[in-house]
């Protein structure tokens, strides 16, 4: 069972292809609702060359970015051994 914790957000790389699918409008009410609520839904993450490489959640990582938060919730995520 994947396990919640805080990550920060410095040390998490967004891939260019995820990156191109930001919408600002987006990020800006999820801001406005984490500033209601506070974050709801962890993001999902794996382990990267000496960082974090999101998967899932890249509207939520930016919204707290753009609230000035150093941490987010996530999961981590372990690649699978094929």
């Amino acid at each position: 069972m994947l396990e919640k914790k805080s990550y920060p957000i410095e040390q998490i790389y967004v891939p260019a292809k995820r990156a191109k699918t930001l919408d600002a409008g987006k990020v800006e009410a999820l801001a406005e609702d984490i500033l209601e609520n506070g974050q709801q839904v962890p993001i999902r993450i794996r382990a990267g060359k000496g960082r974090y490489v999101l998967l899932e959640g890249l509207h939520r990582l930016e919204a707290l970015r753009a609230l000035g938060e150093e941490t987010v919730e996530g999961y981590l995520t372990h690649a699978r051994l094929h």
